[in-house]
Order: structure tokens, then sequence, then C-alpha cells
């Protein structure tokens, strides 16, 4: 009685091991919020192009869970402050609505250099053509050389007008980025090869609200 007791949980532990080893390779960690607190602390505010300097007014406030961006003349990255490789970046975003206006910009960046000068943007813009909705551009790293690049995809059709809340989700998993909007797969790039960088938003002459900023690493 007792050795077959002490077989059943033997047999036990092993698949409850197995079960956890399975669940540890899947490849996901757990989602890390990076909302910033009041003062901005762990993200950092970069000019566009990397030549120019940051203007006197900050765009950037905390106003409870949302981090607002006043970007009214202004065109700047703002970055998180880790190097991350490979993950999925959660961004909810809207457009503040401006009447009598048309086309809205904005984006979302993943793999980017901390000096702003090799960025990969999720475009965030409401305009007639390319780059729009989630389509993926910007300079990227080819032999040691800046290569502009651009992957068109159908967000588009998926995102909500501007005044309502949009999400993003970007995979960066090696050499592919794709990109959802509001849980659909809309765009996806193949060939990227810097393989690691920094997160981040971008200012670009609206104002634009964010929230629910989060990032869940995959095992490389």
């Amino acid at each position: 009685m007792f050795l077959s007791c002490l077989r059943a949980w033997s047999l036990l532990f092993l698949f409850a091991s197995l079960l956890l080893f399975r669940s540890a390779d899947a490849g996901e960690t757990t989602w890390v919020n990076l909302m910033p607190g009041k003062d901005l602390q762990g993200w950092k505010r970069v000019p566009i192009a990397p030549d120019t300097k940051l203007a006197d007014k900050n765009p950037w406030k905390v106003a409870g869970d949302i981090l607002e961006c006043d970007g009214i003349g202004i065109k700047e990255m703002l970055l998180h402050e880790t190097e991350r490789t490979n993950g999925v970046f959660h961004v909810k975003w809207r457009f503040r609505k401006v009447n009598d206006k048309n086309d809205y910009n904005g984006g979302v960046y993943v793999r980017t250099s901390l000096d702003g000068k090799v960025w990969h943007q999720a475009q965030v813009a409401h305009q007639d053509k390319p780059p729009r909705y989630a389509d993926l551009f910007g300079d990227t790293l080819v032999d040691n050389k800046t290569t502009k690049f651009l992957a068109e995809g159908t967000g588009a059709k998926l995102a909500h007008p501007p005044g309502e809340w949009n999400i993003y989700d970007i995979t960066c998993s090696g050499s592919k980025i794709s990109v959802a909007v509001n849980g659909k797969p809309a765009t996806a790039w193949n060939d990227c090869k810097v393989l690691k960088g920094y997160v981040g938003l971008q200012a670009e002459f609206y104002f634009i609200e964010f929230k629910n900023l989060k990032f869940k690493a995959l095992k490389n």
C-alpha cells in the first residue's frame, strides 16, 4: 500500500513538474507597467531629428491614469530608458478631436536607439497617404548603414476615428515586428536587423493621450 501511494505521489510530482516546465518554456513572462509617474521618471525626451534641440515646453504630463501629450508645435520622442529585446508593447491611445481637422499624427516606437538616430515606428496617423494607422516605418540599420523602410498594413480599416480610444499591441520577435490594432492583426515586417532597443511615444503637432502602457517580454 505504501509503495503504491509513493508511486502515485511520484507520478503526480513528475506531472506537475512537466507542466511547470512547459509553462516556463512557453516563451512569455508577465506584463510590466510602464506608465510614468508625475516626474516622468524612467523616461527620456529625445529631439527629432537628433541634431536639433528640445523645445522649452515639455509636452508630456501625467493626469490620473493618462499620459497627456500636448504636441502642438512640437515634434519629439519620449523613450523609456530600459533596453528591451523580444516582447509586446501594449499602448492605448486617442487623439483629442479638433473641429475642422481631418488629419492627425503621432507614433509609437520599438527597437529605437536612445539618441533617436535609429527608430522603428508604428504610425499613429489619420491621413490619406501612407504611412497611416499601424504602418511600420523608420530609419533602420542594414549592414551598419541607416536605411529607410516602410511596411504598409490594414490598420486604417481597424482603427477608431479621432476622439475614440485605440489599442496597439506591437510584437517584436527576432527579425519580425508586427502590429495588432484593437485586437486584430494589421501589419507585419519580417526583415528587422536591429534586435534590441527602446520603446517610446511620439509628440507630433497634435494633442494625444496614452494609457495602459505596459510591456511583456518574450524569451529570446
